[in-house]
């Protein structure tokens, strides 16, 4: 299998294990930090972690959209779908995300709201024709990975004159996020750790290009490398982070060269750009409000904004109590540091959005790793 085979060889392997061990030094440790759910579950599905010196630590970060994004705008969109009885689409991974007083899309639908899961935002268009005297709202989340046909979304349904689709917008920016982890006071008083260089996203990158990276690299003194996802791809990452970290250097290098460019897709900025425009402030579970980090409609095309066709109440929301999500998306705290991992919050009957998602960190250490860290003593040792 092109693109696969070749970066889960297990010799390869066992050499760049090898070479991050001579080159990691023993006095020092180096934490890294994955942006990236898919990295975090690459790292646990294939065993690098275990392949690591003690000393070159993972960090996981808030790289899952279904993760970061706060209760209360789950609540909206549970509040949209039953107050004002749309029908409302979205991603699957969205439907289990417990919000207030653990209530989720799925049990909405279960009272009886119309709430349907989709697969693209075609599907959603699709529902719209289907259901023309019925309000459809596409409940859109993701990085700027997913933000690209959402944009394709809107132009469609302004092309076809369909006024009963919009969009509940909740598309967020990576480098606003990484570069508000490093600097942000509120960040601190929270709670972080650490970071020695970030393993950057790369299905983000495909579309952002490399470049957006370079600034908080240099601002903050922090190397990036952008990687891929298979198992290769990420040990090599590891170890170009950690010879620029030996180096005193703090570049953005690229690793996953067969996809990501300097620029980026600039036909899809394009596009995004002109549906699109910066919001001011936005929240962020676990981080709080981040500037200029998410996206909201622009005004040319209000008609499918669904934060002004339909009004939400202000009220309370609160994540469920001793759900440690906030501070595993900061890395501070690992998925078994949570009193509820394993015990009452597991994926048959999740607690917090880390455990839902497909990308969520205790996601990858319930299917992966719950049995790992009692299994990994005495250490395994890789030849050389």
């Amino acid at each position: 299998m092109k693109y696969a085979d070749e970066f889960r060889d297990r010799d390869l392997a066992k050499s760049i294990a090898l070479g991050i061990r001579q080159e990691a030094h023993p006095g020092r440790t180096y934490n890294l930090m994955e942006f990236c759910g898919g990295h975090t579950h690459a790292i646990f599905r294939y065993g690098v972690k275990d392949l690591m010196p003690e000393n070159v630590r993972f960090v996981h970060g808030p790289g899952c959209p279904v993760c970061v994004l706060p209760v209360r705008r789950l609540d909206d969109a549970v509040e949209i779908a039953e107050r004002h009885g749309v029908i409302l689409c979205t991603y699957g991974d969205m439907m289990r995300v417990p919000g207030t007083k653990q209530r989720s899309l799925i049990r909405a639908k279960a009272d009886g709201a119309d709430i349907r899961m989709v697969y693209s935002t075609m599907d959603a268009l699709k529902i719209a024709r289907d259901n023309p005297g019925r309000q459809v709202v596409f409940f859109a989340i993701g990085f700027e990975t997913t933000t690209p046909p959402t944009a394709v979304a809107i132009k469609q349904a302004r092309k076809e004159g369909l006024s009963n689709f919009s969009v509940f917008c909740n598309h967020v920016l990576t480098p606003s996020a990484i570069g508000h982890i490093l600097a942000s006071p509120e960040v601190r008083d929270l709670g972080t750790v650490r970071i020695d260089g970030f393993l950057g996203p790369s299905h983000v990158s495909s579309v952002i290009g490399s470049e957006p990276y370079e600034f908080f690299a240099e601002e903050f003194g922090k190397p990036v490398v952008i990687a891929g996802f298979e198992p290769l791809d990420v040990m090599q990452s590891t170890l170009m982070l950690i010879r620029q970290i030996n180096e005193g250097r703090h570049h953005v290098e690229n690793e996953y060269t067969r996809v990501v460019t300097r620029e980026g897709n600039l036909k899809a900025q394009d596009l995004v750009s002109k549906v699109f425009e910066l919001r001011q402030s936005f929240e962020w579970r676990g981080l709080g409000k981040v500037p200029y980090s998410a996206l909201k409609i622009r005004k040319d095309f209000a008609e499918f904004d669904a934060e002004k066709r339909f009004e939400v109440s202000e009220k309370v929301s609160r994540e469920v109590k001793s759900c440690e999500c906030p501070a595993i998306l900061r890395g501070v705290k690992k998925p078994t540091d949570c009193k509820l991992f394993g015990t009452v919050c597991t994926p048959d009957n999740p607690m917090g959005s880390c455990m839902v998602s497909s990308e969520g960190a205790c996601a990858a250490y319930w299917t992966y790793g719950r049995y790992r860290d009692k299994a990994r003593s005495p250490r395994r040792e890789v030849a050389a």
